[in-house]
């Protein structure tokens, strides 16, 4: 796929400045895309959707690590919308007003589950005709996949939070007649796991039709691995390396380099590339098919473990004793684009990247990523300063995983700073907004800024640190921190380098 020439912003739900502790799909949102629309931007890039694994307490919010590539965090679910369409009272959510840029995951945790239990029971106790038929409708639609999730939350409720492998012997290995009878025993707590899932694809969907209306595509994020306890694990067990108890036989993660000597052990199992070979990849066309209905472009994450993978064996206490494997390579994506067509996919192609990868992804002619917080080695061929860059690729000035671009420069070394003023002419005095422009005259179809790149936010509104497990993804903005003068400020330089609608095709003189 290509882009037409324009920006986008990159910020997560999460970080959205809403009242009640954490970012939602409520107000915050529309008003959030309202900003983009008047910046001039025509894509909102965010984190994956999914419900975050927490088997593993220091990574609750760690949104790569998801129990569901279905499923919507439940976190995400706009209390004052609930409110709205009467499953709350106003009484019901005013003391869990909080303010300020960091984000309390257990409170906001323990605070949400308290109250979906209660919108679901004012929910099926109010229940008219329409809203039932609405509800039975949504869930025999969405049965394929909301059936076991609702199975998966229930007995992580009933079974006190523990991982899938250490449930009761019939559980772990799916008897039907087993979940039969659990299903009808807990059928209350089932049935809010499904209504937690319809408001939030309800409250989804009008963010995402208000997008639309103002011309603004949403970019997602798919996350190439999957959460050991996930119901993505445990509902298709024959399609990742496992032993014969449930835990894997391998993880993923990535080998030992100059920013870290143990590697990054991510924990999530690998896949057993040739069961699902042996299947038509059936599994992941599913998966992608069932993403690319919530957003309109999705990033693979990791896209370089498609050719090639670091698998480490299970247990271990780092990477270093991994190896690289083998990934399925063009027979993947020849059997997606059979069943799917040409998908709107960006490839995450960062890190160790092989020509093997390169090839790769130019066959399949997706659209790769440059980030110009790299650029600076002094290399006058560093692939991520923006004259070699591609026009088929996306241009950044820095991910989720970067420092933001004002505690980048502030940290970065004499010769990195030298080289940084002379390609962008900078003095220095606004690093971030002199980087900014850098990376909007790229060659590149798409440039993409993190909101704290905008703003000239310091690293106190870092989101994540590679290879770090804990205070990550908590950062977000505060009520009126994102100006309207931000986004005229913003619009102006995206005119200037002819990324507004519009204006790509127009003959200046």
């Amino acid at each position: 796929m290509e882009f037409d020439r324009s920006a986008g912003v990159l910020l997560h739900i999460t970080s959205l400045p809403a009242p009640y502790g954490i970012g939602d799909l409520g107000q915050s949102a529309l008003d959030f895309i309202d900003w983009t629309a008047r910046a001039g931007l025509t894509w909102w890039q965010m984190l994956p959707l999914g419900p975050a694994a927490d088997a593993a307490p220091a990574r609750i919010n760690d949104p790569y690590s998801s129990q569901s590539s279905w499923a919507g965090s439940p976190l995400y679910l706009s209390l004052h919308e609930l409110v709205k369409v009467g499953d709350l009272k106003n009484q019901d959510i005013a003391s869990y007003k909080v303010d300020g840029s960091k984000i309390n995951y257990l409170a906001v945790t323990r605070s949400r589950q308290k109250l979906f239990k209660l919108a679901a029971k004012n929910f099926f106790l109010k229940q008219n005709r329409t809203t039932k038929q609405v509800f039975t409708s949504f869930c025999r639609k969405e049965a394929h996949w909301l059936d076991d999730w609702a199975l998966f939350s229930a007995a992580k409720e009933v079974f006190l939070n523990k991982p899938w492998w250490e449930w009761p012997i019939d559980f772990k290995q799916r008897n039907k007649r087993a979940l039969t009878l659990f299903s009808k025993e807990y059928q209350d707590i089932i049935q809010v796991a499904k209504y937690i899932q319809f408001r939030w694809f309800e409250q989804w969907a009008r963010l995402k039709a208000y997008a639309k209306k103002k011309g603004v595509g949403l970019i997602g994020d798919v996350p190439i691995y999957c959460a050991a306890d996930s119901v993505d694990v445990w509902a298709a067990p024959k399609m990742f390396k496992l032993r014969a108890d449930g835990q894997p036989r391998a993880v993923a993660g990535v080998p030992p380099d100059y920013f870290s000597r143990d590697g990054q052990l991510w924990g999530t199992p690998v896949y057993d590339w040739a069961a699902n070979a042996r299947d038509g990849f059936r599994w992941w066309i599913w998966r992608l098919k069932g993403y690319l209905r919530t957003v309109d472009v999705a990033r693979v994450d990791h896209f370089r473990g498609f050719e090639a993978y670091w698998e480490i064996p299970f247990p271990a206490k780092n990477a270093r004793k991994g190896k690289w494997v083998k990934g399925p390579g063009h027979a993947f994506f020849a059997a997606v684009r059979k069943a799917l067509g040409e998908v709107p996919l960006i490839a995450e192609d960062l890190g160790f990247i092989t020509g093997a990868v390169n090839e790769l992804r130019a066959k399949w002619e997706l659209p790769g990523m440059r980030v110009t917080q790299f650029a600076f080695s002094g290399n006058p061929r560093n692939c991520h300063l923006p004259m070699w860059h591609e026009t088929n690729s996306v241009a950044y000035t820095g991910t989720h995983d970067n420092e933001t671009s004002l505690g980048w420069y502030k940290n970065a070394r004499k010769e990195i700073k030298e080289h940084f003023r002379f390609y962008t002419g900078s003095d220095g005095k606004t690093p971030h907004t002199d980087l900014l422009k850098f990376t909007f005259s790229s060659v590149a179809r798409l440039a993409v800024v993190p909101v704290q790149d905008v703003l000239g936010l310091d690293n106190r509104a870092r989101v994540n640190t590679p290879g770090q497990h804990t205070g990550l993804y908590r950062w977000k903005l505060k009520q009126g921190q994102l100006s309207l003068a931000s986004a005229d400020t913003l619009r102006y330089l995206a005119e200037r380098y002819a990324r507004v609608p519009g204006l790509q095709k127009k003959q200046w003189v």
